[in-house]
């Protein structure tokens, strides 16, 4: 008798589901049990992507911080302008900002009260919008390899501020380049690098940058400093420290304050 209940199956041809289909006793159940599988399979697939795509609830703050896919500290510098300028207030009259993206940081500071900006942009601006190619063909901005001296006499500006440029520069770079930054500033340096771990460019990207980004610990800098003859600005970093805490802004990026050669 119970190799009939087999043979009946077999009826069904090479397709197992077939018997199950025709057999009200036990299509039921069965078909409910297939059912509750792929809608848990297909819940699981949609919260994976979703998770991929913004973040486990939408995105988070350095999600909005991304510029071209991928973290900036040029991002940061414009954030950080109100604090700066409590910081060091009448040295923010003549500004000198280097970085990709210039074109967004110097737009932003000539909209303060009695700023002027230039900026230095390392990288192609192929793709600059319209702003930016009238900042550069008025001369505000310019298109400069940093790897070499700055078109700029010393102290033409009181205050330089350089934001993820030097991460993507080898310490033989960074020896020549940092003293420039210095020597054509008068009353300070502010440097914007990443904190170690952070993402940086993609390789989609390396033609841009010329090679991946070396981010550095505080301590690193720090010892680099020394080795350049660059200080530390206390009393700038107590101002903007004072400043950030005021208003809750806690910098996504790592803030160095330095005093100009002099």
């Amino acid at each position: 008798m119970s190799r009939r209940q087999v043979g009946s199956t077999r009826r069904g041809g090479s397709l197992p589901f077939v018997g199950v289909i025709n057999s009200k006793s036990r299509s039921s159940p069965l078909v409910s049990v297939v059912l509750v599988v792929l809608g848990v399979i297909l819940l699981i697939g949609y919260a994976s992507r979703s998770s991929r795509s913004s973040g486990a609830f939408g995105g988070s703050r350095e999600a909005d911080s991304k510029v071209e896919g991928d973290f900036s500290c040029t991002a940061e510098v414009e954030r950080a302008i109100p604090f700066l300028k409590k910081a060091y207030g009448d040295s923010m009259r003549k500004v000198l900002h280097v970085g990709p993206d210039t074109c967004s940081v110097v737009s932003k500071l000539l909209k303060e009260e009695e700023t002027e900006a230039w900026g230095v942009e390392p990288y192609d601006i192929e793709d600059a919008d319209g702003i930016c190619k009238s900042l550069v063909h008025k001369g505000i901005v310019r298109v400069a390899d940093i790897k070499f001296p700055l078109p700029y006499k010393a102290k033409s500006f009181s205050l330089v501020i350089v934001s993820d440029t030097l991460d993507y520069l080898s310490t033989k770079f960074l020896n020549k380049t940092l003293p420039e930054f210095a020597r054509v500033s008068s009353d300070g340096l502010v440097i914007f690098t990443g904190y170690p771990g952070q993402q940086r460019a993609k390789v989609a990207e390396l033609s841009k940058f010329g090679r991946p980004a070396k981010l550095r610990s505080s301590s690193w800098w720090v010892r680099f400093f020394v080795q350049t003859s660059l200080e530390e600005n206390e009393a700038a970093i107590k101002k903007f420290e004072q400043a950030a805490s005021k208003n809750s802004y806690k910098p996504s990026c790592q803030v160095f304050h330095l005093n100009s050669y002099h």
